[in-house]
């Protein structure tokens, strides 16, 4: 097999670039993201239609890419699954502000999941190349951090539209295709400069000896780019990570509870969610530098703060909610960051892409059970969805504990 060329850009240069491009589509779907609850709602939706339309956009943001993710490592086209993932996102955001209709704003919302389905798993493969060289939780970390700027902004930009013009979703997510057609135009910009981001992987392409496995994979591992089954350690992860979402209210459900109740305004709701994505960006950056540090039991963090938002998000106190609100942010971070580099820690260059794309199909089930329950307990008894959310959490604990801290493998 010929050896890859060197890239034309740094492991650094390539994660900051790439990060600028999930900054401005982040701009663009966060956006919308943040006024999901209230635009279903806008248009007749209770909370256990929010929550099944949110749950299933996620779940079909991650269960696809059972897919996307092995037709990914099998052409070897990542940039154009990348590419196809982000159009549709930038197309399905500004239509969604011109619907009328429930049943198409909910078609729209779960289209715009299905386009990160898409490019999820090439766009992480791609990632997990360049954090080869950088740190797999520092460069992770980083590219979710700045991710997250565009997930304030955007937000913030929607609060404005919808202030400018007294509550008119159309202009407001209109506006949203102005970064969208940037960052469709930086992602094609990097394509040429790195056209095969593995040889950021590959140190063997640009010398006499072979490519060098990861050291940070899992120990004992065989030579590299053999197609073996994916480890066991990789199954009781997904595990894991599956039951915190089984336990995890969406944005959507949190943000009807505020707005029904009237505890914020519809216009408000977008700066919260911007507040959260800053969290998020903080916490993404503190956990993906302590997992480089101390290993995976950072990860515990994650099932202790999912239990908390509840308690405080489902009540009528505006501080507590807010505090909630600012929780799910720092769940997100951990989820988007440092869940994602121990799944290239864990995997073979070669089946990366897979990997990733079934471990976003278990925790995407998962998630659209976790929407699921939400939405009909809240109409129930929030009380319930306290109660059974905690149970879940101390689940997922108590199974992290069993699988990764009764016995660490040795080197």
């Amino acid at each position: 097999m010929a050896s890859s060329p060197p890239a034309r850009l740094s492991a650094w240069r390539f994660v900051v670039t790439f990060g600028f491009v999930s900054l401005l589509s982040d701009f663009v779907y966060e956006g919308a993201r943040s006024i999901t609850g209230p635009l279903l709602a806008h248009l007749g939706a209770t909370a256990l239609i929010v929550g099944i339309v949110t749950g299933v956009g996620e779940a079909a943001a991650l269960t696809l890419r059972l897919v996307s993710g092995p037709l990914a490592d099998r052409t070897k086209r990542f940039w154009a699954w990348v590419i196809a993932g982000y159009a549709l996102t930038v197309v399905s955001v500004p239509t969604l502000g011109l619907t009328g209709t429930l049943w198409v704003a909910s078609a729209l919302v779960i289209a715009e999941r299905v386009g990160k389905a898409v490019r999820s798993p090439a766009k992480d493969a791609l990632l997990s190349y360049a954090t080869f060289g950088t740190g797999r939780g520092r460069g992770f970390a980083v590219h979710e951090a700045l991710d997250q700027i565009g997930a304030i902004i955007g937000p913030l930009v929607v609060a404005g539209m919808l202030v400018l013009t007294r509550g008119e979703y159309g202009p407001s997510l209109g506006i949203l295709a102005i970064p969208g057609v940037a960052a469709l135009a930086l992602l094609v910009w990097l394509r040429v400069r790195v056209a095969d981001p593995t040889a950021y992987e590959s140190p063997g392409a640009h010398a006499s000896e072979p490519a060098q496995p990861d050291a940070s994979a899992t120990p004992a591992a065989p030579a590299a780019r053999t197609r073996t089954r994916l480890p066991r350690a990789f199954w009781a992860y997904s595990g894991f990570t599956a039951l915190t979402m089984a336990g995890f209210a969406t944005f959507g459900v949190l943000s009807f509870h505020m707005v029904a109740h009237g505890i914020i305004t519809a216009a408000l709701v977008p700066v919260l969610y911007a507040g959260v994505m800053a969290v998020d960006a903080v916490v993404a950056l503190a956990t993906g530098w302590a997992y480089d540090r101390f290993g995976s039991r950072i990860l515990l963090l994650l099932p202790v703060i999912a239990a908390l938002i509840p308690i405080l998000a489902f009540t009528d106190a505006v501080g507590a909610v807010i505090a909630g609100a600012l929780l799910w942010g720092a769940a997100l971070g951990i989820q988007e960051s440092t869940l994602r580099a121990t799944v290239a820690d864990l995997i073979d260059p070669s089946r990366r892409s897979t990997a990733y794309g079934i471990y976003a199909a278990v925790v995407g089930v998962a998630t659209a059970i976790g929407g699921v329950i939400a939405g009909a307990l809240y109409g129930v008894s929030i009380p319930a969805l306290i109660v059974v959310t905690l149970i879940v959490q101390a689940v997922a604990v108590a199974t992290f504990a069993l699988l990764f801290l009764r016995k660490r493998p040795s080197a």
